[in-house]
């Protein structure tokens, strides 16, 4: 292992407009903590001039390691794979929209290092620098995943976070190719703590995580961590029983009184309602088969192209299995 104290890993997509900018800020925190350190940029397969902008960077800064991803694996698989590729001691994570503030860093290091901790969890003071309807979905979010994984997973913290070197092994062992970082992470059960920051808006450029990549991490975090689904899909078949059992009640009561011409309406609904019922009973097992399927399969979630600490580079596949890492030690 390299004699590197700290690693700060930025998952980076289609950010060239604020790479400068982090780097300003960054790079005085870090110059701080007076330690060797490094700081591992992957580039999840950028298709504006982010390439050419992170290797101005490393030319102005040579502590700056730019791992490269083959094609676009999604902000989970581009962290996994700096998390797994990082020497340092202790490993910080961090987005390149400065939202999540680079001075917090050192802070993060200094509490572990003190009290011993494994998992330093950066946590939101609040949010009102988002939007009604974001505060409204995250703080859902929250409760639901609370409420079902439990409460060990700590609320307003995402993926800004520092992990010692063993919760980062810890990881490696686990095996998962596509695991919810900001559950799993919790899950390790590792002594943590907490450092409260206040989010800031973003610099420049747009959000990588509109609606519909929020929808498909929440529906991640709950059916890779919970059977609660598949729960809730037979108490809702059981509730469809009794409807129907009530209904046939009904129906001969109708019958009896001579009344059995109308009565339309309620058929008309039952049967939209068991329809319905049936329909997400089987969207909920689809999405199971789907995650067992995909494990399966046993592809990893990303392919490294290269890696500037690799001499030269070379092409790497990596699927966080507990498999050793070519030249990074």
């Amino acid at each position: 292992m390299s004699a590197v104290l700290l690693s700060v890993v930025v998952p980076v997509y289609n950010e060239e407009p604020t790479l400068a900018l982090l780097a300003a800020r960054l790079r005085p925190a870090l110059d701080g903590i007076g330690a060797a350190y490094e700081v591992v940029a992957v580039d999840d397969g950028s298709t504006d001039a982010t390439p050419a902008v992170l290797a101005r960077v490393r030319a102005e800064w040579p502590q700056v390691r730019v791992v490269r991803l083959r094609r676009n694996s999604g902000h989970q698989a581009a962290l996994l794979a700096g998390l797994l590729r990082a020497r340092g001691e202790y490993v910080a994570s961090i987005d390149a929209d400065l939202q999540d503030p680079p001075e917090t860093i050192p802070q993060m290091l200094r509490l572990a290092r003190a009290q011993q901790l494994d998992i330093v969890y950066g946590v939101r003071a609040d949010r009102r620098s988002d939007s009604r309807f974001k505060r409204w979905t995250a703080g859902l979010y929250y409760r639901l995943v609370r409420r079902m994984v439990g409460k060990h997973v700590p609320a307003q913290a995402g993926d800004f976070r520092l992990l010692s070197r063993a919760a980062v092994e810890a990881l490696r062992e686990l095996g998962e190719s596509r695991p919810v970082l900001r559950l799993v992470v919790p899950w390790l059960g590792f002594p943590s703590g907490e450092v409260r920051y206040q989010r800031e808006e973003r610099v420049a450029g747009r959000t990588k995580y509109p609606v519909s990549r929020m929808a498909a991490l929440a529906a991640d975090s709950i059916t890779s961590f919970s059977a609660a689904p598949l729960r809730f899909a037979t108490w809702l078949g059981l509730g469809g029983v009794v409807l129907c059992v009530l209904l046939v009640l009904g129906a001969l009561l109708a019958y009896v009184m001579g009344a059995t011409v109308s009565g339309w309406a309620s058929l008309y609904v039952a049967v939209l309602f068991l329809g319905a019922v049936q329909l997400l009973c089987l969207g909920l097992l689809g999405e199971y088969i789907a995650r067992i399927f995909t494990a399966t399969q046993g592809r990893p979630a990303y392919f490294v192209s290269s890696d500037t600490a690799d001499a030269p580079p070379e092409v790497e596949a990596d699927s966080g299995a507990p498999t050793p890492l070519r030249a990074v030690r």
